[in-house]
């Protein structure tokens, strides 16, 4: 009976060993005089010799950062990749400048102090809301991101000064359902446009009879943005400038 009581507690602690050393992590930082968080996951077996590639997700309106990085996390954890979630000051709204770009970067270096970060593979990801602030990030900041991938968003005509503003071609991945009610698929084909008239290289994924929700096709979705992802680089160091309007 001891032994077995024995057997079971054994089990119960690297249980909860595991489960511990896989989680999300939620973490906090000071930024524009305020406490910002957001949700890391940082897979344990990680090669610590070799500089690990990070994606930051940017999540819907009406949730927060915790939400893709778990969409993210056994993914992540079978290809070695790094995982932030960062939380907008609304969970309803992504607003520039209050969320980015400032937040973002700080919250990248920070990140980059505590693990072994390959600061050219620092992509970015969002879904809806977090898509559309992804897109103007990684025009705002093209010379810091190696590129972006969007799930259900697009540009609206006024963001073209962003676009012209852009001082290096970021490689763009666009993603969406066919059968999106709230991003129909036009209006990505139109940014694929607006983006490829001024020599960005972009690409347009659209998936039959998929609706916004990311979550029901999170592993499709993840492994081709990732293929987008996995060879591309800055060719130099990367470079963070404050956009001014």
């Amino acid at each position: 009976m001891k032994n077995s009581f024995l057997f079971i507690s054994l089990v119960f602690f690297a249980t909860v060993s595991i489960v511990q050393a896989d989680a999300i992590k939620k973490e906090t930082i000071r930024s524009q005089s305020k406490n910002r968080s957001y949700h890391v996951f940082v897979p344990d077996k990680l090669d610590r010799s070799t500089p690990a590639p990070l994606i930051v997700v940017l999540h819907g309106s009406g949730d927060s950062g915790m939400m893709p990085v778990k969409r993210w996390r056994e993914f992540a954890k079978a290809q070695g990749i790094i995982i932030a979630g960062p939380n907008a000051l609304d969970s309803q709204n992504w607003r520039i400048p209050d969320d980015a770009p400032e937040f973002i970067y700080e919250m990248v270096e920070a990140l980059k102090a505590k693990h072994s970060i390959d600061p050219k593979r620092v992509y970015l990801f969002g879904h809806s809301g977090g898509a559309i602030v992804g897109l103007c990030l990684a025009l705002m900041e093209s010379e810091y991101f190696a590129a972006a991938a969007i799930h259900a968003g697009a540009l609206e005509p006024e963001h073209s000064v962003i676009v012209d503003r852009a001082k290096r071609k970021i490689p763009i991945s666009l993603i969406v359902g066919t059968k999106d009610p709230l991003f129909p698929v036009a209006d990505l084909r139109e940014t694929r446009r607006m983006l490829g008239s001024r020599g960005f290289y972009v690409e347009l994924h659209e998936i039959q009879d998929h609706s916004h929700d990311y979550g029901k096709r999170s592993d499709l979705i993840n492994a081709m943005i990732w293929n987008f992802f996995k060879d591309r680089r800055l060719d130099r160091d990367p470079k963070y400038e404050m956009y001014r309007w």
